[in-house]
């Protein structure tokens, strides 16, 4: 059996991903209460179904990125990069170092503020690539160094 991967991503992806979803929900909510408002003759059974969506999408921006901290993990070996995520179904993703074709950093603006990074490892699957997000961006930097020292060190065509 596959035991899970060791890492989680930085903490500070929390937040981060909390402001994403809050910049997600807050234009749900303000269509929602500005088509109650301008659209209807307000009354007090849709105001108070509207204010619940409000509240559930405020709860979701809170609540879903702590929830998806405490499932997403990452491990690199030296024969394959490993990740898991998901809530109700967990997605294994194995990249074997043989099968590496590239590997790449990236540093979004929001992330930036927080100091954090993603590394995409592509592979010859066609599953496409595996996704590391969350990272402090010097040890993406380190990751990415590592992975592409390991990957050339690793007999195979990455085909």
């Amino acid at each position: 059996m596959l035991r899970p991967p060791r890492n989680r991503a930085d903490p500070r992806v929390v937040p981060w991903w909390t402001v994403q979803w809050l910049l997600l929900m807050a234009p749900l909510a303000v269509a929602a209460v500005a088509a109650y408002w301008f659209l209807t003759e307000r009354p007090l059974r849709l105001g108070a179904a509207v204010a619940v969506f409000v509240v559930a999408c405020l709860v979701l921006a809170l609540v879903a990125p702590r929830a998806y901290y405490r499932v997403e993990r990452w491990e690199v070996t030296g024969e394959a990069v490993y990740t898991r995520k998901g809530w109700l179904t967990h997605t294994w993703r194995v990249a074997p170092m043989s099968r590496i074709q590239r590997v790449d950093t990236a540093r979004g603006p929001v992330q930036r503020l927080f100091g954090l990074a993603d590394v995409t490892v592509t592979t010859a699957s066609s599953a496409g690539a595996v996704k590391i997000e969350g990272l402090d961006h010097e040890m993406a930097a380190e990751l990415a160094e590592r992975l592409t020292a390991i990957t050339q060190a690793t007999p195979g065509d990455a085909t």
